[in-house]
Protein backbone atom coordinates (compact mmCIF):
# COMPACT_ATOMS: atom_id res chain seq x y z
CA UNK A 1 0.00 0.00 0.00
CA UNK A 2 1.35 3.42 -0.94
CA UNK A 3 2.00 5.88 1.89
CA UNK A 4 -0.53 8.34 0.45
CA UNK A 5 -3.16 5.59 0.50
CA UNK A 6 -2.17 4.61 4.03
CA UNK A 7 -2.44 8.22 5.19
CA UNK A 8 -5.97 8.36 3.82
CA UNK A 9 -6.87 5.06 5.50
CA UNK A 10 -5.47 6.28 8.82
CA UNK A 11 -7.46 9.50 8.67
CA UNK A 12 -10.63 7.71 7.57
CA UNK A 13 -10.39 5.10 10.32
CA UNK A 14 -10.01 7.69 13.04
CA UNK A 15 -12.80 9.86 11.67
CA UNK A 16 -15.18 6.89 11.54
CA UNK A 17 -14.23 5.59 14.98
CA UNK A 18 -14.52 9.05 16.52
CA UNK A 19 -17.96 9.55 14.99
CA UNK A 20 -19.09 6.28 16.56
CA UNK A 21 -17.81 7.45 19.94
CA UNK A 22 -19.56 10.81 19.59
CA UNK A 23 -22.85 9.02 19.04
CA UNK A 24 -22.38 6.70 22.01
CA UNK A 25 -22.55 7.29 25.75
CA UNK A 26 -18.82 6.71 26.22
CA UNK A 27 -16.10 9.14 27.25
CA UNK A 28 -12.81 9.09 25.28
CA UNK A 29 -11.19 7.22 28.20
CA UNK A 30 -13.90 4.53 28.23
CA UNK A 31 -13.71 4.17 24.45
CA UNK A 32 -9.94 4.15 24.09
CA UNK A 33 -9.01 0.67 25.31
CA UNK A 34 -11.70 -1.30 23.44
CA UNK A 35 -10.81 0.44 20.18
CA UNK A 36 -7.08 -0.16 20.64
CA UNK A 37 -7.87 -3.79 21.43
CA UNK A 38 -9.62 -4.17 18.07
CA UNK A 39 -6.63 -2.58 16.29
CA UNK A 40 -4.51 -5.20 18.03
CA UNK A 41 -6.79 -8.08 16.97
CA UNK A 42 -6.69 -6.85 13.37
CA UNK A 43 -2.89 -6.71 13.48
CA UNK A 44 -2.57 -10.15 15.07
CA UNK A 45 -4.80 -11.72 12.41
CA UNK A 46 -2.85 -9.98 9.64
CA UNK A 47 0.50 -11.26 10.92
CA UNK A 48 -0.92 -14.75 11.47
CA UNK A 49 -2.36 -14.96 7.95
CA UNK A 50 0.91 -13.71 6.44
CA UNK A 51 2.87 -16.76 7.65
CA UNK A 52 0.09 -19.37 7.92
CA UNK A 53 0.56 -20.86 4.44
CA UNK A 54 4.30 -21.30 4.97
CA UNK A 55 3.84 -22.85 8.42
CA UNK A 56 1.12 -25.25 7.29
CA UNK A 57 3.13 -26.24 4.23
CA UNK A 58 5.76 -27.66 6.54
CA UNK A 59 3.23 -29.58 8.64
CA UNK A 60 1.94 -33.14 8.21
CA UNK A 61 -1.00 -35.09 9.54
CA UNK A 62 1.26 -36.74 12.10
CA UNK A 63 3.03 -33.48 12.92
CA UNK A 64 0.49 -30.66 12.55
CA UNK A 65 1.42 -26.99 12.91
CA UNK A 66 1.74 -25.85 16.53
CA UNK A 67 1.77 -22.58 18.44
CA UNK A 68 5.56 -22.94 18.70
CA UNK A 69 5.88 -22.98 14.89
CA UNK A 70 4.27 -19.54 14.73
CA UNK A 71 6.31 -18.24 17.66
CA UNK A 72 9.46 -19.32 15.80
CA UNK A 73 8.47 -16.79 13.14
CA UNK A 74 7.87 -14.07 15.79
CA UNK A 75 4.12 -14.25 15.17
CA UNK A 76 1.29 -14.58 17.69
CA UNK A 77 -0.87 -17.63 17.28
CA UNK A 78 -4.48 -16.56 16.68
CA UNK A 79 -7.18 -19.18 17.35
CA UNK A 80 -10.02 -19.29 14.83
CA UNK A 81 -12.53 -17.82 17.31
CA UNK A 82 -10.15 -14.91 18.03
CA UNK A 83 -10.11 -13.62 14.46
CA UNK A 84 -12.09 -10.51 13.57
CA UNK A 85 -13.19 -12.26 10.40
CA UNK A 86 -14.91 -14.89 12.57
CA UNK A 87 -16.52 -12.47 15.03
CA UNK A 88 -17.92 -10.08 12.42
CA UNK A 89 -19.68 -12.96 10.59
CA UNK A 90 -21.43 -14.43 13.64
CA UNK A 91 -25.20 -14.87 13.35
CA UNK A 92 -27.26 -11.83 14.27
CA UNK A 93 -28.56 -13.33 17.51
CA UNK A 94 -25.11 -14.06 18.95
CA UNK A 95 -23.73 -12.15 21.95
CA UNK A 96 -21.12 -10.11 20.08
CA UNK A 97 -19.70 -8.57 23.26
CA UNK A 98 -19.08 -11.97 24.83
CA UNK A 99 -17.59 -13.30 21.59
CA UNK A 100 -15.13 -10.39 21.47
CA UNK A 101 -14.15 -10.85 25.12
CA UNK A 102 -13.68 -14.58 24.41
CA UNK A 103 -11.51 -13.67 21.43
CA UNK A 104 -9.23 -11.64 23.70
CA UNK A 105 -9.15 -14.51 26.20
CA UNK A 106 -8.20 -16.95 23.44
CA UNK A 107 -5.29 -14.78 22.30
CA UNK A 108 -3.96 -14.55 25.86
CA UNK A 109 -4.31 -18.29 26.50
CA UNK A 110 -2.21 -19.17 23.47
CA UNK A 111 0.22 -16.28 24.02
CA UNK A 112 0.84 -16.13 27.81
CA UNK A 113 3.14 -13.12 27.46
CA UNK A 114 -0.01 -11.07 26.75
CA UNK A 115 -1.88 -12.19 29.86
CA UNK A 116 -3.74 -9.24 31.45
CA UNK A 117 -2.45 -6.93 28.72
CA UNK A 118 -5.30 -6.84 26.20
CA UNK A 119 -8.48 -4.93 27.06
CA UNK A 120 -11.71 -6.66 28.01
CA UNK A 121 -15.19 -5.36 28.76
CA UNK A 122 -16.66 -5.51 25.26
CA UNK A 123 -19.92 -6.78 26.75
CA UNK A 124 -20.30 -3.37 28.39
CA UNK A 125 -20.27 -1.56 25.05
CA UNK A 126 -23.52 -0.73 23.32
CA UNK A 127 -24.19 -3.54 20.85
CA UNK A 128 -24.70 -1.16 17.92
CA UNK A 129 -21.39 0.64 18.63
CA UNK A 130 -19.44 -2.63 18.88
CA UNK A 131 -20.97 -4.02 15.69
CA UNK A 132 -20.04 -0.88 13.75
CA UNK A 133 -16.49 -0.96 15.17
CA UNK A 134 -16.10 -4.60 14.15
CA UNK A 135 -17.32 -3.78 10.65
CA UNK A 136 -14.79 -0.94 10.54
CA UNK A 137 -11.78 -2.99 11.61
CA UNK A 138 -12.58 -6.51 10.32
CA UNK A 139 -11.50 -5.83 6.68
CA UNK A 140 -8.09 -4.45 7.72
CA UNK A 141 -6.15 -7.74 8.03
CA UNK A 142 -6.54 -8.35 4.29
CA UNK A 143 -6.17 -4.71 3.23
CA UNK A 144 -3.06 -3.53 5.11
CA UNK A 145 0.50 -4.62 5.70
CA UNK A 146 2.09 -5.16 9.12
CA UNK A 147 3.71 -1.75 9.60
CA UNK A 148 0.43 0.00 8.85
CA UNK A 149 -1.10 -1.28 12.08
CA UNK A 150 1.67 0.32 14.11
CA UNK A 151 0.98 3.66 12.44
CA UNK A 152 -2.76 3.30 13.09
CA UNK A 153 -2.17 2.45 16.75
CA UNK A 154 0.07 5.52 17.12
CA UNK A 155 -2.56 7.68 15.41
CA UNK A 156 -5.25 6.51 17.78
CA UNK A 157 -3.02 6.96 20.83
CA UNK A 158 -2.24 10.51 19.72
CA UNK A 159 -5.85 11.39 19.02
CA UNK A 160 -7.14 9.89 22.25
CA UNK A 161 -4.42 11.75 24.17
CA UNK A 162 -5.56 15.02 22.58
CA UNK A 163 -9.18 14.34 23.54
CA UNK A 164 -8.29 13.37 27.11
CA UNK A 165 -6.23 16.51 27.70
CA UNK A 166 -3.86 16.37 30.64
CA UNK A 167 -4.52 12.72 31.39
CA UNK A 168 -3.76 11.76 27.82
CA UNK A 169 -0.53 13.72 27.74
CA UNK A 170 0.76 11.68 30.65
CA UNK A 171 0.95 8.55 28.52
CA UNK A 172 1.72 10.00 25.09
CA UNK A 173 4.65 12.12 23.88
CA UNK A 174 4.18 13.67 20.41
CA UNK A 175 5.90 11.78 17.62
CA UNK A 176 8.13 14.60 16.34
CA UNK A 177 9.60 15.27 19.79
CA UNK A 178 10.40 11.58 20.29
CA UNK A 179 11.87 11.28 16.80
CA UNK A 180 14.16 14.26 17.44
CA UNK A 181 15.37 12.80 20.74
CA UNK A 182 16.10 9.47 19.05
CA UNK A 183 17.97 11.03 16.12
CA UNK A 184 20.25 12.91 18.52
CA UNK A 185 20.77 9.90 20.83
CA UNK A 186 21.42 7.46 17.94
CA UNK A 187 20.53 4.20 19.73
CA UNK A 188 22.11 1.77 17.25
CA UNK A 189 22.29 -1.04 19.80
CA UNK A 190 22.21 -1.65 23.54
CA UNK A 191 19.97 -1.51 26.59
CA UNK A 192 17.27 1.20 26.46
CA UNK A 193 15.48 2.47 29.58
CA UNK A 194 12.51 4.78 30.14
CA UNK A 195 11.49 5.18 33.81
CA UNK A 196 8.31 7.08 32.83
CA UNK A 197 7.51 5.11 29.70
CA UNK A 198 3.79 5.88 29.23
CA UNK A 199 2.57 4.07 26.12
CA UNK A 200 6.09 3.14 25.00
CA UNK A 201 6.56 5.62 22.16
CA UNK A 202 10.24 6.16 22.98
CA UNK A 203 10.93 2.44 22.49
CA UNK A 204 9.03 2.28 19.21
CA UNK A 205 10.99 5.20 17.74
CA UNK A 206 14.27 3.61 18.90
CA UNK A 207 13.29 0.48 16.99
CA UNK A 208 12.39 2.49 13.89
CA UNK A 209 15.79 4.21 14.09
CA UNK A 210 17.51 0.82 14.07
CA UNK A 211 15.38 -0.37 11.16
CA UNK A 212 16.15 2.80 9.17
CA UNK A 213 19.76 1.72 9.43
CA UNK A 214 18.91 -1.73 8.03
CA UNK A 215 19.17 -3.73 11.25
CA UNK A 216 16.65 -5.78 13.25
CA UNK A 217 15.54 -3.97 16.40
CA UNK A 218 14.85 -7.09 18.47
CA UNK A 219 18.43 -8.24 17.89
CA UNK A 220 19.99 -4.85 18.57
CA UNK A 221 17.91 -3.42 21.45
CA UNK A 222 16.90 -4.64 24.89
CA UNK A 223 13.94 -2.65 26.20
CA UNK A 224 13.20 -1.82 29.84
CA UNK A 225 10.45 0.46 31.09
CA UNK A 226 8.72 1.62 34.26
CA UNK A 227 5.28 3.21 34.37
CA UNK A 228 3.45 4.45 37.46
CA UNK A 229 -0.11 4.22 36.14
CA UNK A 230 -1.40 0.67 36.09
CA UNK A 231 -3.86 1.28 33.24
CA UNK A 232 -1.09 2.60 30.99
CA UNK A 233 1.22 -0.43 31.23
CA UNK A 234 -0.98 -2.51 28.86
CA UNK A 235 -0.92 0.34 26.31
CA UNK A 236 2.87 0.14 26.24
CA UNK A 237 2.94 -3.66 25.99
CA UNK A 238 0.41 -3.63 23.14
CA UNK A 239 2.39 -0.89 21.40
CA UNK A 240 5.56 -2.98 21.56
CA UNK A 241 3.74 -6.09 20.32
CA UNK A 242 2.17 -4.18 17.43
CA UNK A 243 5.66 -3.20 16.29
CA UNK A 244 7.06 -6.72 16.71
CA UNK A 245 9.04 -5.77 19.81
CA UNK A 246 9.47 -7.37 23.21
CA UNK A 247 10.47 -5.66 26.44
CA UNK A 248 10.35 -5.71 30.21
CA UNK A 249 7.73 -3.13 31.27
CA UNK A 250 7.06 -2.89 35.03
CA UNK A 251 4.38 -1.02 36.96
CA UNK A 252 6.18 1.00 39.66
CA UNK A 253 6.64 4.52 41.04
CA UNK A 254 10.08 5.61 39.84
CA UNK A 255 10.52 8.09 42.67
CA UNK A 256 10.68 5.35 45.28
CA UNK A 257 11.08 2.08 43.35
CA UNK A 258 13.88 0.80 41.14
CA UNK A 259 12.67 -2.54 39.72
CA UNK A 260 15.32 -2.66 36.97
CA UNK A 261 18.31 -1.92 39.28
CA UNK A 262 19.02 1.03 37.02
CA UNK A 263 22.26 2.56 38.37
CA UNK A 264 24.96 2.28 35.70
CA UNK A 265 22.92 -0.29 33.75
CA UNK A 266 21.79 1.34 30.51
CA UNK A 267 23.29 2.49 27.23
CA UNK A 268 20.38 4.81 26.48
CA UNK A 269 17.86 6.56 28.71
CA UNK A 270 14.87 8.39 27.23
CA UNK A 271 11.93 9.99 29.02
CA UNK A 272 9.23 12.62 29.12
CA UNK A 273 8.68 12.82 32.90
CA UNK A 274 5.96 14.85 34.63
CA UNK A 275 7.22 18.39 35.31
CA UNK A 276 7.40 20.30 38.59
CA UNK A 277 5.93 17.49 40.71
CA UNK A 278 5.59 18.42 44.39
CA UNK A 279 4.90 16.53 47.61
CA UNK A 280 7.55 13.88 46.89
CA UNK A 281 8.47 12.05 50.12
CA UNK A 282 12.14 12.95 50.15
CA UNK A 283 12.84 11.11 53.39
CA UNK A 284 12.34 7.89 51.40
CA UNK A 285 15.10 8.89 48.97
CA UNK A 286 17.93 9.23 51.52
CA UNK A 287 20.94 7.12 50.58
CA UNK A 288 19.52 6.11 47.20
CA UNK A 289 22.39 5.82 44.70
CA UNK A 290 20.13 7.17 41.95
CA UNK A 291 20.59 10.66 43.43
CA UNK A 292 24.38 11.11 43.55
CA UNK A 293 24.27 14.93 43.70
CA UNK A 294 21.84 15.11 46.62
CA UNK A 295 18.10 15.64 46.99
CA UNK A 296 16.91 19.17 46.16
CA UNK A 297 15.43 21.20 49.01
CA UNK A 298 12.81 22.76 46.73
CA UNK A 299 9.44 20.99 46.62
CA UNK A 300 9.98 20.10 42.99
CA UNK A 301 10.77 16.74 41.34
CA UNK A 302 12.62 17.97 38.26
CA UNK A 303 16.12 17.33 39.57
CA UNK A 304 15.04 14.04 41.10
CA UNK A 305 14.18 12.89 37.58
CA UNK A 306 17.32 14.39 36.01
CA UNK A 307 19.55 12.57 38.47
CA UNK A 308 17.75 9.27 37.80
CA UNK A 309 18.51 9.63 34.10
CA UNK A 310 22.16 10.47 34.79
CA UNK A 311 22.67 7.66 37.30
CA UNK A 312 21.14 5.00 35.04
CA UNK A 313 23.76 5.52 32.32
CA UNK A 314 26.62 3.12 31.73
CA UNK A 315 30.13 4.51 31.27
CA UNK A 316 29.46 5.29 27.59
CA UNK A 317 25.71 5.88 27.93
CA UNK A 318 23.57 8.68 26.51
CA UNK A 319 20.33 10.18 27.83
CA UNK A 320 17.74 12.38 26.14
CA UNK A 321 14.70 13.74 27.93
CA UNK A 322 12.08 16.48 28.01
CA UNK A 323 12.24 18.98 30.87
CA UNK A 324 10.53 22.14 32.05
CA UNK A 325 12.41 25.31 31.05
CA UNK A 326 12.58 26.39 34.68
CA UNK A 327 15.04 23.58 35.49
CA UNK A 328 17.71 25.26 33.36
CA UNK A 329 17.79 28.37 35.58
CA UNK A 330 16.45 27.16 38.95
CA UNK A 331 18.39 28.50 41.95
CA UNK A 332 19.68 27.39 45.34
CA UNK A 333 19.84 23.61 45.88
CA UNK A 334 18.70 22.89 42.32
CA UNK A 335 21.43 25.18 40.98
CA UNK A 336 23.98 23.31 43.11
CA UNK A 337 22.85 20.00 41.61
CA UNK A 338 22.92 21.45 38.10
CA UNK A 339 26.44 22.76 38.68
CA UNK A 340 27.63 19.32 39.76
CA UNK A 341 26.04 17.79 36.69
CA UNK A 342 27.78 20.31 34.40
CA UNK A 343 31.09 19.80 36.19
CA UNK A 344 30.76 16.04 35.64
CA UNK A 345 31.30 16.77 31.93
CA UNK A 346 28.27 14.75 30.80
CA UNK A 347 25.90 17.54 29.70
CA UNK A 348 26.20 17.41 25.91
CA UNK A 349 23.36 19.20 24.09
CA UNK A 350 20.48 21.48 25.11
CA UNK A 351 17.63 22.19 22.69
CA UNK A 352 14.99 24.85 23.34
CA UNK A 353 11.58 23.93 21.87
CA UNK A 354 8.76 26.43 21.40
CA UNK A 355 5.21 26.26 22.80
CA UNK A 356 2.23 24.12 21.73
CA UNK A 357 4.09 20.87 21.01
CA UNK A 358 2.40 18.97 23.86
CA UNK A 359 -1.14 18.08 24.88
CA UNK A 360 -0.61 18.69 28.60
CA UNK A 361 1.09 22.09 28.48
CA UNK A 362 1.21 24.87 25.92
CA UNK A 363 4.46 26.25 27.34
CA UNK A 364 7.89 25.80 25.74
CA UNK A 365 10.19 23.04 26.97
CA UNK A 366 13.87 22.12 26.79
CA UNK A 367 15.34 18.83 25.56
CA UNK A 368 18.37 17.76 27.62
CA UNK A 369 21.03 15.37 26.31
CA UNK A 370 23.69 13.76 28.49
CA UNK A 371 26.63 11.73 27.20
CA UNK A 372 29.04 9.95 29.53
CA UNK A 373 30.94 8.80 26.47
CA UNK A 374 32.28 12.30 25.81
CA UNK A 375 34.44 12.21 28.94
CA UNK A 376 38.07 12.33 27.89
CA UNK A 377 37.21 13.81 24.48
CA UNK A 378 37.53 17.40 23.26
CA UNK A 379 33.80 17.83 23.93
CA UNK A 380 34.11 17.10 27.64
CA UNK A 381 34.42 20.78 28.55
CA UNK A 382 31.69 22.04 26.21
CA UNK A 383 27.93 22.06 25.74
CA UNK A 384 26.09 22.66 22.46
CA UNK A 385 23.10 24.99 22.85
CA UNK A 386 20.41 25.06 20.13
CA UNK A 387 17.50 27.49 20.15
CA UNK A 388 14.85 25.78 17.99
CA UNK A 389 11.90 27.85 19.20
CA UNK A 390 11.55 29.48 15.79
CA UNK A 391 11.57 26.09 14.01
CA UNK A 392 8.15 24.44 13.76
CA UNK A 393 5.25 23.41 11.57
CA UNK A 394 1.88 24.88 12.57
CA UNK A 395 -0.63 21.99 12.55
CA UNK A 396 -3.54 24.11 13.71
CA UNK A 397 -4.02 27.14 15.94
CA UNK A 398 -3.17 25.22 19.09
CA UNK A 399 -0.65 22.58 17.96
CA UNK A 400 2.80 22.50 16.40
CA UNK A 401 5.31 19.83 15.46
CA UNK A 402 8.63 19.35 13.67
CA UNK A 403 8.66 18.12 10.08
CA UNK A 404 11.07 15.39 9.00
CA UNK A 405 13.18 18.16 7.43
CA UNK A 406 13.31 20.07 10.72
CA UNK A 407 14.29 16.94 12.67
CA UNK A 408 17.06 16.12 10.24
CA UNK A 409 18.37 19.70 10.29
CA UNK A 410 18.51 19.98 14.09
CA UNK A 411 20.06 16.51 14.35
CA UNK A 412 22.66 17.48 11.76
CA UNK A 413 23.74 20.48 13.85
CA UNK A 414 24.51 17.97 16.60
CA UNK A 415 26.31 15.67 14.16
CA UNK A 416 28.51 18.55 12.98
CA UNK A 417 29.29 19.38 16.60
CA UNK A 418 30.25 15.76 17.28
CA UNK A 419 32.31 15.48 14.10
CA UNK A 420 29.94 12.90 12.59
CA UNK A 421 28.67 12.50 9.03
CA UNK A 422 25.45 14.40 8.35
CA UNK A 423 22.31 12.81 6.90
CA UNK A 424 20.36 14.27 3.99
CA UNK A 425 17.50 11.88 3.25
CA UNK A 426 14.61 14.05 4.51
CA UNK A 427 15.39 17.37 2.86
CA UNK A 428 17.34 18.92 5.75
CA UNK A 429 20.29 19.62 3.46
CA UNK A 430 18.72 22.91 2.30
CA UNK A 431 18.63 24.36 5.81
CA UNK A 432 22.07 22.90 6.46
CA UNK A 433 23.60 24.62 3.45
CA UNK A 434 21.95 27.93 4.35
CA UNK A 435 23.38 27.92 7.88
CA UNK A 436 26.61 25.92 7.48
CA UNK A 437 27.72 26.57 3.89
CA UNK A 438 31.16 25.10 4.46
CA UNK A 439 29.81 21.83 5.81
CA UNK A 440 31.57 22.55 9.12
CA UNK A 441 30.09 23.54 12.45
CA UNK A 442 30.09 27.26 13.28
CA UNK A 443 28.17 29.20 15.91
CA UNK A 444 25.09 30.78 14.30
CA UNK A 445 23.51 33.72 16.10
CA UNK A 446 19.99 32.98 17.26
CA UNK A 447 20.40 29.27 16.44
CA UNK A 448 23.37 27.50 18.03
CA UNK A 449 26.43 28.10 20.17
CA UNK A 450 29.12 25.89 21.69
CA UNK A 451 29.81 27.15 25.21
CA UNK A 452 32.70 26.16 27.45
CA UNK A 453 32.26 25.25 31.09
CA UNK A 454 33.85 28.57 32.03
CA UNK A 455 31.28 30.46 29.96
CA UNK A 456 28.48 28.48 31.60
CA UNK A 457 29.87 29.32 35.04
CA UNK A 458 29.85 33.01 34.07
CA UNK A 459 26.14 32.63 33.32
CA UNK A 460 25.47 31.28 36.83
CA UNK A 461 25.50 27.65 35.64
CA UNK A 462 22.43 28.31 33.49
CA UNK A 463 21.49 25.75 30.82
CA UNK A 464 19.01 28.04 29.07
CA UNK A 465 19.95 27.98 25.34
CA UNK A 466 18.75 31.56 24.75
CA UNK A 467 21.42 32.91 27.10
CA UNK A 468 24.14 31.60 24.79
CA UNK A 469 22.76 31.67 21.26
CA UNK A 470 21.41 35.20 21.43
CA UNK A 471 17.69 35.25 20.85
CA UNK A 472 15.46 37.10 18.43
CA UNK A 473 12.29 38.75 19.74
CA UNK A 474 10.31 36.18 21.69
CA UNK A 475 6.56 35.78 21.25
CA UNK A 476 4.66 36.45 24.48
CA UNK A 477 3.20 32.93 24.45
CA UNK A 478 6.75 31.56 24.34
CA UNK A 479 7.45 32.73 27.89
CA UNK A 480 7.07 30.39 30.84
CA UNK A 481 5.36 32.85 33.17
CA UNK A 482 4.31 30.18 35.67
CA UNK A 483 7.80 28.71 35.74
CA UNK A 484 9.33 32.14 36.28
CA UNK A 485 6.77 32.96 38.98
CA UNK A 486 7.39 29.62 40.71
CA UNK A 487 11.15 30.20 40.64
CA UNK A 488 10.85 33.78 41.96
CA UNK A 489 8.48 32.67 44.74
CA UNK A 490 10.93 29.95 45.76
CA UNK A 491 13.78 32.48 45.88
CA UNK A 492 11.62 34.92 47.87
CA UNK A 493 10.69 32.18 50.36
CA UNK A 494 14.29 31.11 50.86
CA UNK A 495 15.47 34.70 51.27
CA UNK A 496 12.69 35.30 53.80
CA UNK A 497 13.73 32.19 55.74
CA UNK A 498 17.36 33.37 55.72
CA UNK A 499 16.25 36.83 56.90
CA UNK A 500 14.28 35.29 59.79
CA UNK A 501 17.28 33.21 60.81
CA UNK A 502 19.57 36.25 60.70
CA UNK A 503 17.05 38.30 62.71
CA UNK A 504 17.06 35.67 65.44
CA UNK A 505 20.87 35.69 65.53
CA UNK A 506 20.97 39.50 65.67
CA UNK A 507 18.35 39.59 68.45
CA UNK A 508 20.29 37.02 70.43
CA UNK A 509 23.55 38.96 69.99
CA UNK A 510 21.94 42.28 71.02
CA UNK A 511 20.23 40.72 74.03
CA UNK A 512 23.53 39.20 75.01
CA UNK A 513 25.24 42.58 74.90
CA UNK A 514 22.45 44.37 76.77
CA UNK A 515 22.30 41.69 79.41
CA UNK A 516 26.02 41.62 80.12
Amino acid sequence: MKFSDLAQVRATLWSAADELRANSKLTPMQYRDPVLGLVFLAYAENRFDTVRAAVEAGATRRNPATVADYKAKSVLYVPYESRLSYIVNLPEGEDIGKATDDAIKGIEETNPELEDVLPRGYQKLERSTLIELLRLFAPLPTQLEGDAFGFIYEDFLSNFAAQEGKGGGEYFTPYSIVRLIVEILQPFQGRVFDPACGSGGMFVQCAKFVERHHETANYKLSIFGTEKTEDTVPLAKMNLALHGLSGDIRQANSYYEDPHKAVGSFDFVMANPPFNVDKIKKDQLAGDKRFPFGVPKADNGNFIWIQQFYAALSTKGRAGFVMANSAGDAGYSEKEIRQQLIESGTVDVMVAVGPNFFYTVTLPVTLWFLDKGKLGTEREDTVLFIDARHIFHQIDRAHRDFTAEHIEFISNIVRLYRGEEVQTVDGGNKLLEQNFPGGQYVDVGGLCKIATRAEIEEQGWSLNPGRYTGTAAVDEEDVDFLGDLRRLHEEFTQLSDEADALRIQVDAAINGVLGS
